[in-house]
């Protein structure tokens, strides 16, 4: 169980800071940068759960508020995952780390909501409704967070869970269908037009 007794401790006031084994590591270590995004990915996602509470518009808002709080407690555990680097032995169990069964979920999850939607005949653009809009938000910021995390393991190799690349790649895949679910199952997307706000020639 996590206790905090206190909130600043100044030992990452050279910046530095420690990683879940006990390491410490820069600041700009990009296992840091992975997890930091993530923890963003996290906030934008709680953004969307205030606005699906309050969104009684969205026919589905109920059931996207719960499956994003899931969401939120797997990213806390993507979270761990990237902040304990992987050992060389590590026995399975020993640490908590992402598992195939988490990402499977949102598999599942993007094929039940997708099922609902109108066909896409182009590019959509992030708007719609407010909660269409959050849930854009949160996938362009947990995009960014699959891309600092292949940065790391790439970097690092096998001391990163590629299970966690997985998951927020799926993740990424999911809020763009939830956001078109919010918007009307599609109904309201507000689509790309090529070129329409060029000057003419």
């Amino acid at each position: 169980m996590v206790r905090l007794t206190k909130i600043y401790t100044k030992t990452g006031d050279d910046g530095s800071t420690g990683l879940g084994d006990g390491a410490r590591v820069a600041k700009t270590d990009s296992r840091v940068e992975a997890y930091g995004t993530v923890d963003e990915a996290n906030a934008a996602i709680g953004a969307c759960v205030v606005e699906a509470e309050r969104s009684p518009q969205v026919t589905q808002a109920g059931e996207i508020a719960a499956l994003l709080r899931t969401i939120q407690n797997d990213l806390f555990d993507v979270g761990a995952d990237l902040c304990c680097p992987v050992g060389p032995n590590e026995e399975t169990g020993a640490r908590l780390r992402i598992l195939p069964p988490q990402t499977e979920r949102l598999e599942r999850a993007i094929d039940r909501f997708n099922e609902r939607l109108r066909p896409l005949d182009s590019f959509v653009l992030p708007g719609g409704t407010p909660l269409a809009a959050a849930l854009h938000v949160a996938r362009t910021v947990t995009r960014r967070a699959e891309r600092r995390t292949v940065t790391a393991h790439a970097e690092h190799g096998a001391a990163v869970n590629p299970e966690t690349v997985r998951y927020l790649n799926r993740l990424s895949d999911l809020l763009f269908v939830l956001s078109r679910v919010a918007n009307d199952d599609g109904a309201r997307d507000v689509k790309w037009v090529p070129g329409a706000s060029r000057p003419s020639a």
